[in-house]
């Protein structure tokens, strides 16, 4: 297996509560099907080329949110606020990296980003991170791999001695084909951290 000293996680889903979880609530309280959002994104072309653009940086917030409201047939107004509104830090993972790092572990954040509209805690970053990648600033998204390599040289690890954490099955694939030692986030932290801590050596 070799020395996996670096870890990366994944931001919204990961060391936050559930994102799919929160498209819901806003689905109930917008009065459309429960998944009318995840699936937009997994199925409606337009949505998903929306959704790129938007985390690549080519696509401002401002611009998004009336794009994506009329798919939705909603009102544009604070719209990806909204989407989020039910998402929450996830403090025992929060807990966990701070702790990998605390051991001696390289610690990055690879995360596709809401552009400008959904703003990191700089200071929990530098708390927590050797370095980061936020897709909107680099002009990349997961699944590609460039990002991922990106995220190794940052925190200064080779890619195949790092560990990846992300909740979404697809955004692993990637990782793995880079060496990295992939886990999947299933909203249980106990449970991931545990693997984490098996994996860092």
């Amino acid at each position: 297996m070799g020395d996996r000293h670096g870890l990366i996680v994944d931001y919204g889903g990961v060391l936050t509560t559930d994102v799919f979880a929160s498209f819901r609530a806003f689905c109930a309280a917008e009065g459309l099907p429960p998944d009318t959002v995840r699936d937009r994104f997994r199925s409606d072309p337009e949505a998903r080329a929306l959704l790129a653009d938007l985390e690549t940086g080519a696509l401002t917030a401002a611009a998004f949110e009336p794009r994506f409201a009329t798919l939705l047939e909603v009102r544009s107004e604070r719209l990806i606020a909204r989407l989020f509104g039910a998402v929450a830090p996830d403090r025992a993972m929060l807990d966990g990296v701070r702790a990998a790092r605390a051991a001696g572990a390289r610690t990055g954040l690879l995360s596709n980003s809401w552009g400008d509209a959904l703003a990191y805690d700089r200071a929990l970053l530098e708390e927590l991170f050797d370095g980061w990648v936020i897709s909107s600033e680099v002009g990349l998204r997961k699944p590609d791999p460039a990002i991922y390599a990106l995220a190794a040289e940052r925190i200064g690890v080779p890619a195949e001695a790092c560990v990846y954490v992300d909740d979404l099955p697809g955004n692993l694939k990637p990782a793995r084909a880079l060496g990295m030692a992939a886990v999947l986030h299933r909203g249980d932290a106990p449970a991931t951290l545990a693997e984490v801590r098996a994996l860092l050596t």
